[in-house]
């Protein structure tokens, strides 16, 4: 199975039923292979309050505003999942959601959600964590914000209902993330260190890390999608649109091709252009093998060049024509070399 990429409709639908509908159909059309949701309302994620802690004020695309007030904008109704989820499964797309509380587990089980995404900053809570592994669906986990220890607890927390089925995302959360922050050797460490499948949450602008990441080993790459960043809101500005990502899917589509296993036993057609061992001035029977008469040129239907000091000195049991592929029925090596040639 090839790479799975996901487009993160996430508040890109802008409270539009039909801009969700567009988006996800632009996302299938874009190569997609799943569209995600999240699954929350401003009360299950926070609570409605001003005071500092709520404040959104770090530096981000949303200060200025409470977390509350930015998950009002944000979220994905809830009475639109079961139409968004058959619009999409029509279209040959793995609809799923990312839940952030119980409720939303709850509610995603009525509708036959695949996969369980959880979001680096729900990474931490295990106790949500294992209520939706002991589903038994695949587990997709982004680590933007835990440490090392945090990241063995979490996977532990999985396996302790019996899941197995754990893919971790490696993941800046910061919108838009920077590349030179992006460690994506993490990928290969990560999958080492605890036995599971690895790949990349992507909110850096472009492609190449993504691409780069598949190349590292990266079996999933998730991505921001919006229709047209002119249409606004609160994830616009570091999504892809639907060219951005068709160029993405086009180039991971390419490097799966290029990081195929290891295989010294396929060699190039090219080859036969490569160099041998040619007769290159006449030679009668009896003569001797000399640098004047035998070399190493292309193209490669003579003897391994590796051959050519025990050729050297040796003699002709024919008379060969200038630019005759040398073959060891030509000379005396065998008699007088054996088992060495």
């Amino acid at each position: 199975m090839g790479t799975f990429i996901i487009a993160e409709l996430s508040a890109n639908h802008n409270q539009d039923l039909e801009l969700a509908k567009k988006t996800i159909l632009a996302a299938k059309e874009s190569g997609a292979d799943g569209v995600k949701l999240q699954t929350y309302t401003p009360d299950t994620i926070t609570i409605d309050c001003d005071k500092s802690y709520f404040q959104i004020n770090y530096g981000s695309l949303w200060d200025g505003t409470t977390l509350y007030k930015l998950y009002q904008k944000a979220y994905t109704p809830w009475e639109w999942h079961e139409e968004l989820f058959s619009y999409g499964r029509s279209l040959g797309l793995v609809m799923f959601s990312t839940p952030f509380d119980y409720s939303a587990v709850d509610f995603l089980e009525g509708l036959g959600n695949p996969i369980y995404k959880i979001a680096s900053f729900e990474a931490m809570d295990y106790p949500l964590i294992k209520y939706a592994a002991a589903k038994g669906k695949p587990m997709v986990i982004s680590l933007g914000l835990l440490s090392l220890e945090e990241i063995g607890e979490m996977v532990e927390a999985c396996r302790e209902v019996g899941n197995e089925d754990i893919t971790l995302l490696v993941c800046t959360s910061q919108y838009p993330a920077k590349p030179e922050d992006a460690q994506l050797l993490k990928i290969s460490d990560i999958a080492a260190r605890f036995g599971v499948k690895v790949g990349l949450s992507d909110h850096t602008m472009g492609s190449a890390v993504a691409s780069a990441a598949v190349a590292l080993g990266a079996c999933v790459i998730e991505k921001h999608f919006v229709l047209d960043r002119e249409l606004g809101g609160v994830d616009s500005a570091f999504s892809m649109t639907p060219d951005e990502f068709r160029q993405m899917v086009d180039a991971i589509r390419v490097i799966e091709k290029a990081v195929s296993a290891p295989d010294y036993t396929k060699i190039s057609s090219g080859r036969v252009h490569a160099r041998s061992l040619f007769v290159v001035a006449d030679i009668k029977k009896g003569e001797k093998f000399t640098a004047e008469n035998v070399r190493s040129i292309r193209p490669s239907h003579g003897l391994h060049p590796k051959y050519y000091p025990q050729i050297l000195g040796s003699t002709a049991t024919c008379d060969i024509e200038r630019g005759t592929p040398l073959a060891w029925d030509m000379t005396d090596c065998r008699a007088v070399f054996g088992d060495v040639i």
